[in-house]
């Protein structure tokens, strides 16, 4: 019984292991078991020619593969990505993917490795250099054309409507800044020459009498201003809610001025008051029509009313003309400082317009640029130096002076160089970095183009220069001397910094006749148009010395 158990116990441990085993095999199979090769038709094309790279992918038939889309083949461009050819084997299939690549400029390039997605895991191809060469243009074969001579363009006709576009609103803008000031200037003169009460009074009164508004029969006109005349008056002497009062409210007012003792009005004085009021209320509404004789009568009789209070009202004391020149004091100011916010609120609506015609003419980055200010932008607007540097001497036309720096020459470089000079202005962590470097070798040296443009580059990488794209062309001046431009991009991080990577674009010039060499360097970040520009001009401005006589 003892040995029937151990039998069985044993029996159940071999099936669990064999269990096991037969899932880390299958595990091991699903791991191992898909496969990604990637293959390329040339590493050699010319510009603008179509080069085939294809993926091909054995897998299961339950596998989830995604192939790489998009620009993951950058500097490579993709003309067009091709359908997924499936072929089935049994339990797999086989997916080949294909695409058309090319690129615009010669040099070489870096295809870089792709991912292919089976199951969320990723595999990654290998990565291809490719060279791209330029197209070799025959000469002999091509007919060339003279140069045609310059021809004489007429000016483009007068575009009135344009012009009006942009001037009229303009000149709305100082058309109503200039109506604003006038009215402005007129409301202020009028304020100056604002009489006092009692005499303004008097002159409303006998303007009244030279008017013609009795002759012609004109009451309720007549009236009116008779009316306003007289509250007006009290408005500013007596009671300054009398223009906005009913007539009813004006004398219940004056009665309360003369029975709290501010003003001794006379009973006879208000009834006369209140009896003129009614009248005139009757011409103006009633439409009652009055005779002449009455009309002058209540004239004469709101005179005496105004003579009247002008002799009760007490003289203001001391405290009350202080009180009124702080109020006149503090009135002064209110307006100063009203002045102020208007012709404030008027300057930054013109610059407003005037920005927004500036934005929309030049662009919004010239219109921040000029206001603002922009390094590389003052480099191109500034005054520039046209200097040698160097023996042989390199003739460079730059924004500012290049300095001479010292130069760490290790002992094996000395005793093959007779001189090395180098000038510089700025530093690859500015905006703009030039670099002239001049140098001359003893006999036996190999002055090599690409020995040297590597060095130079390896020591970009040394400084936090990374994903470097190199474009080469060769040439050779009308004075024979033999060159080399290196061109491209680069990710730029300064040593030991951690912080975001800038994108920098390069150009260097490379020299060589006899056993001298002359570097010009020029680095600029990527997305600087004015950079850009001057990088252009100093390169059309190198000229190499090479005999004795141009000295």
């Amino acid at each position: 019984m003892e040995r029937f158990k151990q039998h069985k116990v044993f029996n159940s441990v071999y099936s669990i292991g064999r269990y096991l085993t037969m899932i880390c095999g299958l595990m091991l199979t699903t791991l191992t078991f898909a496969q990604v090769t990637s293959s390329i038709d040339t590493t050699q094309i010319r510009i603008g020619e179509e080069l085939r790279y294809t993926i091909e992918v054995l897998a299961d038939t339950t596998d989830l593969i995604v192939f790489p889309e998009g620009q993951t083949f950058l500097p490579l461009e993709v003309i067009e990505s091709y359908k997924v050819d499936t072929t089935y084997e049994q339990a797999t299939y086989r997916l080949i993917k294909k695409y058309g690549l090319t690129q615009f400029d010669s040099g070489r390039y870096s295809l870089p490795q792709q991912r292919v997605m089976i199951n969320e895991k990723a595999h990654l191809t290998d990565s291809t250099i490719i060279e791209v060469k330029d197209v070799v243009v025959d000469t002999t074969t091509q007919k060339m054309f003279e140069i045609k001579p310059a021809i004489e363009v007429k000016d483009p006709p007068f575009d009135l409507l344009k012009l009006l576009y942009w001037v009229l609103p303009i000149l709305l803008i100082l058309g109503a800044l200039v109506y604003l000031l006038f009215r402005r200037k007129k409301r202020k003169e009028a304020e100056e020459k604002q009489l006092p009460p009692f005499e303004e009074a008097i002159v409303a009164l006998k303007k009244l009498d030279s008017s013609d508004l009795l002759k012609q029969n004109k009451s309720k006109e007549y009236y009116s201003h008779l009316t306003e005349i007289v509250k007006r008056y009290l408005d500013r002497e007596v009671d300054d809610a009398a223009l906005e009062s009913t007539s009813d409210e004006l004398i219940a007012r004056l009665q309360l001025h003369k029975d709290a003792g501010h003003f001794d009005f006379d009973m006879e004085t208000i009834r006369h008051l209140d009896q003129i009021l009614k009248r005139a209320d009757l011409v103006k509404f009633a439409k009652m029509q009055q005779e002449a004789g009455q009309a002058e009568a209540d004239r004469n009789t709101i005179e005496e009313i105004i003579t009247e209070t002008h002799e009760v009202i007490p003289e203001p004391s001391e405290e009350e003309l202080l009180q009124n020149l702080e109020y006149l004091r503090a009135q002064k100011i209110r307006k100063r400082n009203r002045r102020i916010a208007m012709g404030a609120i008027s300057g930054v609506f013109a610059l407003l317009v005037v920005g927004g015609i500036l934005t929309a003419t030049y662009g919004w980055s010239y219109v921040k640029d000029t206001v603002i200010g922009h390094p590389t932008k003052e480099l191109l607007e500034g005054r520039w130096v046209r200097s040698e540097y160097g023996v042989p001497a390199v003739l460079i036309e730059t924004p500012k002076v290049l300095v001479r720096t010292p130069m760490n020459v290790p002992e094996e470089g000395q005793q093959i160089t007779i001189s090395n000079e180098l000038f510089q202005y700025g530093s690859l962590t500015d905006s703009f970095f030039i670099v002239v470097n001049v140098a001359t070798y003893t006999e036996g040296v190999e002055l090599n183009f690409d020995v040297i443009s590597e060095g130079i580059l390896s020591m970009l990488e040394q400084q936090g220069a990374s994903n470097m794209i190199v474009k080469k062309e060769t040439f050779s001046t009308e004075e024979g001397v033999d060159g080399e431009k290196l061109y491209g991009e680069f990710d730029f991080s300064a040593t030991g910094n951690t912080g975001k990577s800038k994108k920098m674009e390069y150009e260097l010039l490379l020299f060589r006749k006899g056993h001298s060499l002359q570097v010009v360097a020029i680095y600029y970040k990527k997305e600087d148009s004015y950079a850009a520009q001057v990088k252009e001009r100093v390169v059309n401005s190198v000229e190499i010395e090479v005999s004795e006589s141009k000295k």
